[in-house]
């Protein structure tokens, strides 16, 4: 860190800071949460993994939706951080609610949470986009892994709180409930994204962008049909865009739906944080490595290593039974999650022209948010129709096998001639 702008300190804080919601609400404690209250009003548990599935489609293909055309309006001067703080006020608002809806309403708990999923994704789009303002491409291989590695590092710390007084509670070693303690971890979370956010609202501006026009709405969404018209001339970029919605749909639900499978596994719920803490750890210093690695072997080949290691876990997650099998499958994850997430985050703006950035990260996004609806349903499904979790977890595996083909049919190249820029 003592190597980087102050610009590029405070985007990366803001991955210190969003990732508490990751592990909390999206992956470690919630999941519980809600999986106990749905429990509690007589769901089965193939069942309310189901509907855990279908909320976070759900929720996805909202913002899908927004996603390109905000990217588009939000290519003009100033509209980048607006967006960005309006989503981020949405989600964090929302995480609150989480703290004080009470555990017996399972259904608003889960609309809550959907909300929640938009805000966060919304912010994520823009966030994302101000990569090329606040860094050179040469270093985006490196600032993009430091994001996601002091994501997992800053996780840990509001996590090991919210586990802190869960356990205590379990143990009654505190005179709480376990669903207060819960409660309190989602207080936090919102606390503790909201703050080192400032950074980030404070010192990162809209560097690369397109002057204000009367009606930027309207004239967003006609950037936002050209665009599309013209994105197959750009091969390399449509390519990705295209494997990557495939593999990073089985990342992403490997990631929403982990916490749910191990409960259904039997694995009890101290035994799930624990390992989802020793997840967090691991993984730092491996998104560190494969940002490393890509700049001596290429970017391209280390996403290919992570996607193998990712069929690896999914053939390994159907013959799962105990929890040390379990602790392995956390494992694998923990060595290629945040590397796969940054290399593509820091490719993807490499071949994006600087000037439309916002407009592109639309696109990335709504290939992220509308991949993401596919795997939990695939999973949610598989899983219902089977009555074996192990099986819902193994079909994620053609996901990964038609994203790692397509991938290497992407040329090798890192840059979109000037030529072909987008006119505005």
């Amino acid at each position: 860190m003592s190597r980087m702008t102050k610009q590029e300190k405070s985007w990366v804080l803001f991955d210190w800071a969003n990732s508490a919601y990751s592990i909390i609400i999206t992956t470690a404690v919630f999941p519980l949460y809600f999986k106990a209250a749905a429990n509690q009003a007589g769901l089965a548990a193939a069942t309310s993994t189901a509907y855990w599935g279908y909320a976070n489609s759900f929720a996805t293909l909202l913002i899908s939706i927004c996603a390109p055309v905000l990217g588009s309006i939000a290519d003009f001067k100033g509209f980048k951080k607006r967006f960005f703080t309006f989503f981020f006020a949405l989600g964090i608002i929302f995480t609150f609610l989480l703290a004080v809806v009470p555990s017996n309403q399972w259904l608003i708990l889960l609309i809550c949470y959907m909300v929640t999923v938009i805000g966060f994704g919304g912010t994520n789009i823009f966030y994302d986009a101000f990569l090329v303002d606040v860094t050179t491409e040469e270093r985006m291989n490196q600032v993009s892994s430091k994001g996601y590695a002091m994501g997992y590092i800053g996780s840990t710390i509001p996590f090991i709180i919210g586990i802190a007084f869960i356990i205590l509670a379990q143990q009654e070693i505190l005179p709480l409930s376990v669903s207060v303690a819960s409660q309190i971890s989602f207080a936090i979370t919102a606390l503790w994204w909201g703050l080192f956010t400032i950074p980030m609202l404070r010192n990162v501006n809209q560097i690369y962008y397109k002057e204000r026009v009367p009606n930027p709405i309207r004239n967003g969404f006609k950037q936002f049909f050209g665009t599309f018209s013209k994105i197959k001339l750009y091969r390399p970029l449509f390519l990705f865009l295209l494997a990557y919605f495939f593999y990073i749909d089985g990342v992403n639900t490997i990631i929403t739906m982990s916490t749910t499978y191990g409960a259904d596994l039997g694995i009890d719920s101290q035994s799930l944080l624990i390992i989802l803490f020793a997840t967090q750890v691991v993984a730092a210093p491996f998104a560190v490595l494969y940002g490393k690695l890509a700049d001596k072997f290429n970017a391209k080949t280390m996403l290919l290593v992570g996607i193998f290691v990712y069929i690896v876990i999914c053939t390994y997650a159907y013959f799962l039974k105990t929890t040390l099998d379990f602790w392995i499958l956390a494992m694998l994850v923990a060595s290629s999650q945040g590397g796969i997430q940054a290399l593509s985050r820091s490719y993807f703006a490499k071949l994006v022209p600087k000037e439309h950035a916002n407009e592109f990260f639309g696109f990335y996004s709504i290939f992220y948010k509308f991949a993401a609806i596919l795997g939990p349903s695939l999973m949610g499904f598989t899983a219902y129709v089977t009555g074996n979790t192990n099986s819902g977890v193994f079909s994620l595996v053609v996901l990964f096998i038609i994203g790692g083909l397509i991938l290497l049919r992407v040329p090798e190249t890192t840059n979109i001639s000037k030529s072909n820029s987008i006119s505005q």
